[in-house]
């Protein structure tokens, strides 16, 4: 019981903090940040955040939430490969938001 309780809390903080983040991520005045500090096109910041944004909805959906835990999952590690591929190795939050979709999707079941 106290398992079940702790994943839903996990489900629904994660869904709400990324998507949050994911929001404030698309917006047009986060563009400039994302595009000088990583030297990519704007539209991998429109990937990852619509990305982002449709897992937190399926998350919190109880009869979608395996999916958009393992979408997230998916959009949390090509985030990650696209940091390391640009020899940005500060990624310890995105692998921890990863680890908890993973966790969510695999104790849904």
């Amino acid at each position: 019981m106290k398992t079940k309780l702790g994943l839903c809390i996990l489900q629904y903080v994660l869904a709400v903090v990324i998507l949050i983040e994911a929001v404030l991520f698309i917006l047009p005045s986060a563009g400039h940040d994302f595009v000088r500090s990583t030297h990519m096109p704007a539209l991998i910041r429109l990937i990852l955040g619509w990305g982002e944004i449709a897992g937190c909805i399926l998350l919190l959906i109880p009869k979608t939430a395996i999916r958009g835990a393992w979408f997230l999952f998916a959009v949390f590690v090509f985030a990650i490969l696209i940091h390391l591929l640009h020899g940005s190795y500060n990624v310890g939050n995105v692998v921890i938001y990863a680890a908890a979709a993973l966790a969510i999707a695999l104790g849904k079941v």
